[in-house]
């Protein structure tokens, strides 16, 4: 339960950032629509907004446990949205990032 509430920001934190960045995606790789700038825009905000929703007593160590679920994000987004299944190499390496956040974000700190 502990690392649930940080897990579910972060899953959402991840897919809000790609979310914004597929908008520019489209619109610069693909020709579509300089409009979807705008909801790509909104969407970077939020995941901005929802990473201050992160308990840490430091910016960096809340953005560095993110690494983990954003890696992992992306993989399911890949899957998708665009179609495409992740290798057995994407699925471990998403896996060792995971372990990584869960060491960032649980390991004991003395005061």
């Amino acid at each position: 339960m502990l690392l649930l509430k940080p897990f579910l920001i972060y899953l959402a934190a991840g897919f809000a950032e790609i979310a914004g960045c597929f908008a520019v995606w489209l619109w610069l790789k693909e020709g579509r629509s300089a409009w979807l700038l705008l909801p790509g825009l909104v969407s970077l905000i939020l995941f901005a907004f929802l990473l201050t929703r992160i308990e840490s007593d430091s910016a960096g160590r809340a953005y560095a446990a993110y690494g983990g679920v954003y890696i992992t994000a992306s993989l399911v987004w890949m899957r998708v949205v665009e179609g495409r299944t992740p290798d057995k190499w994407e699925i471990l390496g998403a896996l060792v990032c995971l372990a990584g956040a869960s060491l960032i974000l649980l390991a004991p700190r003395g005061a």
